[in-house]
């Protein structure tokens, strides 16, 4: 087949405004409003100080208690919360002044939990006796909460809602979940004024991890970063078979990575790459569900995780490095099995890459733009020194401004320093207010020890504590809490409900962790809440449901990596004690073979087109390879030894293969 010259899409504008349109509809963190006028300028400055407040006392440069650094970003994110996102989705959104009933909400928000700051001591001195006053404005500050979840992450809010009623009507419930109940002064006080709460685990790391990282990756975007990733990746893999489809792997995985929001990335590079694929032969259902595929698991790929990985070594009291290094091997085969997966597909359509004219030189890429890649060098070397997440992210965030000044064609003037500031601070809003309503799921788990009964009713179903079993139903438990919701605040929910179930059979802290994390972030391309898939389809104008259902089997091999750590970490680099460097290499290499083959199998092509029984015996493959140990390997090995020798040297008719035409 000819090499594939693409042209310029004249339709880009008006891919990008569905894209936008598809945003707003599935992600409420994109409906918000625009000010123009005094209003516009009162919002940018704001939104600049509260950068400066977080980038000054969440580094420790500023002295200031956890509860009171909270508690004001809380006021910061419940004020952007009402000054941006509209109370209704038809409400008119450019704007010269707030509207006066969000403005009232405003001034109860800086009352409620202004009243905190200067009263927390002597609550807390008085073993958390509190006035009726002081419930009152905890139940304000609660209703707050609920409606700027609710304008912010509208499902979020909903189940949360659920848990808080949990508090009251959980005694009638039998069984293992129900509790004796608790008054309405226990629940006010132990959501507002104590720590397990609103200020509880939730909103702090969203007042430092998550608003810091967030911001750095809007500065990212701001120097170009983002069209370097592109370019280097055209250099890489844009002339191989399916040369797009792997641009869009490798480009929306390190935006991903940044970014953290698996809806956004879909949106932002999915209206260049689904049509680049599409032209390039791929069908168009295939064409977004790999870029759905490709944009949800930057969230758990190393070295940033979406800032997910900062909050799994807070909950884990671990250097963060080790985290990031026990997430190496499961985000590799993630994207190694979708790399070969588009590659197999383009070798069954006799697809070929970009013609050479429309891929850039790499050397003059790397000299262009290369040094755009040192803030990331930076990050990843100051963590590694022993200084903590926070302290590089601030460095890494300066150096990204000194680093676009090395060449003019990138440089940040001032405009674009505010306006990543800007953006960067906004884009924090929706995830810290998720983060905050979080803490009532916490909350509530705490206060009625839900963690624990939902454990012993999983054990109880669990016959000898099969970790298997007992993996399978948390799978499930996980999937169905991380729906719709963003990948950090996903996270948060279930690392409190499913990862001591895990604990409880045997499962390192760490793995079980991983586990929650993985299975969390997939909700966002398994269906029936597909968000990822159902907005790459309607980039692509493909059917939302076989979009949804292809976007499990590309990114199947992320749905199965995490069975074979549970009780055999080797697969988590550092994470287990008793393994030795050399024997997670190797573990982590025969994984990667069997991969392959799992997704040789799957797409129906090997060395050349499969018939049935080599593909079942691919798939027979796949478990035996990855499962750490030295028989299994054996077989494997074995199996794969002898498709390989009839592939290469018997001859098969041309044809669609079996069950993929």
């Amino acid at each position: 087949m000819e090499e594939k010259n693409l042209p310029p899409q004249p339709e880009q504008g008006e891919l990008e405004r569905r894209a936008q349109q598809l945003l707003e509809e599935k992600d409420s963190e994109a409906r918000t409003r625009t000010y123009t006028g005094p209003a516009g300028v009162c919002v940018t400055v704001l939104l600049c100080v509260w950068t400066l407040f977080q980038l000054y006392f969440s580094t420790g440069l500023g002295a200031i208690s956890a509860i009171n650094l909270r508690a004001v970003h809380c006021i910061f994110l419940l004020v952007f919360t009402f000054l941006l996102y509209p109370a209704y989705k038809k409400e008119r959104r450019s704007r010269r002044f707030p509207p006066v009933w969000d403005m009232a909400l405003i001034l109860l928000s800086v009352f409620s939990f202004g009243y905190l700051i200067l009263n927390y001591t002597r609550v807390a001195q008085n073993a958390g006796r509190v006035s009726d006053f002081e419930l009152v404005i905890a139940a304000v500050a609660l209703a707050l909460v609920f409606e700027a979840a609710r304008r912010a992450s509208g499902n979020l809010a909903v189940l949360a809602a659920v848990f808080l009623a949990y508090n009251w009507f959980g005694q009638f419930l039998p069984g293992r979940l129900g509790h004796n109940g608790f008054t309405l002064k226990r629940v006010l006080a132990t959501q507002f004024w104590g720590t397990q709460g609103l200020l509880g685990t939730g909103v702090g790391v969203s007042a430092t991890y998550i608003f810091l990282f967030v911001v750095f990756g809007a500065f990212l975007k701001y120097s170009g970063f983002s069209k370097f990733i592109n370019d280097f990746s055209l250099t890489l893999v844009g002339q191989s078979p399916g040369g797009p489809a792997k641009v869009a792997v490798l480009a929306s995985a390190l935006m991903g990575m940044i970014n953290g929001s698996a809806i956004a990335n879909v949106a932002t590079t999915g209206t260049i790459t689904i049509p680049l694929m599409k032209q390039t032969g791929y069908k168009k259902e295939f064409a977004g569900a790999v870029e759905a595929v490709a944009s949800t698991g930057g969230q758990f790929c190393p070295p940033i995780m979406g800032a997910v990985g900062f909050v799994m070594a807070e909950f884990l009291n671990l250097n963060y490095t080790t985290v990031m290094l026990a997430a190496v091997v499961p985000a590799l085969l993630y994207y190694l099995g979708l790399l070969f997966a588009v590659h197999f597909e383009a070798k069954r359509l006799g697809l070929s890459g970009l013609s050479k004219e429309n891929i850039p030189d790499a050397m003059k890429v790397l000299k262009e733009q290369g040094h755009l890649v040192i803030p990331l060098v930076v990050l990843i070397a100051i963590m590694f020194m022993g200084y903590t997440p926070l302290y590089a992210a601030v460095i890494a965030i300066f150096v990204t401004i000194a680093a676009s000044w090395l060449r003019r064609e990138t440089r940040m003037t001032w405009d674009k320093i505010v306006a990543a500031t800007v953006e960067g601070a906004r884009g924090a809003v929706s995830v810290g207010v998720c983060c905050v309503v979080i803490g009532v799921i916490i909350g509530t788990v705490t206060l009625t020890s839900l963690g624990l009964n939902m454990g012993y009713l999983i054990l109880s179903i669990v016959e000898n504590s099969n970790v298997y079993l007992t993996g399978l139903l948390v799978m499930i438990m996980s999937t169905i809490l991380g729906m719709g919701v963003p990948g950090v605040a996903a996270y948060v929910i279930v690392q409190a409900v499913a990862a001591p179930v895990l604990i409880r059979v045997g499962v390192l802290d760490i793995s079980a962790h991983m586990f929650c994390l993985i299975y969390a972030c997939l909700s966002n391309i398994t269906p029936p809440v597909a968000m990822s898939s159902y907005v790459a389809a309607g980039i692509a104008g493909s059917n939302q449901t076989k979009t949804g259902l292809l976007s499990v089997r590309l990114g199947l091999v992320g749905f199965l990596i995490p069975f074979f750590f549970l009780d055999n970490p080797v697969l988590l680099i550092g994470a287990d004690p008793t393994a030795t460097l050399a024997g997670s290499l190797w573990a982590s290499f025969t994984a990667c073979v069997g991969t392959v083959a799992l997704v040789g199998g799957l797409e129906g092509w090997f060395l050349r087109r499969a018939g049935w029984p080599e593909r079942a015996l691919l798939i027979a493959v796949a478990p035996l390879m990855l499962y750490p140990g030295w028989l299994t390997d054996v077989i494997g090995f074995a199996l794969l030894a002898a498709i390989l020798l009839f592939q290469r040297f018997t001859r098969r008719p041309a044809g669609p293969v079996p069950g993929n035409a």
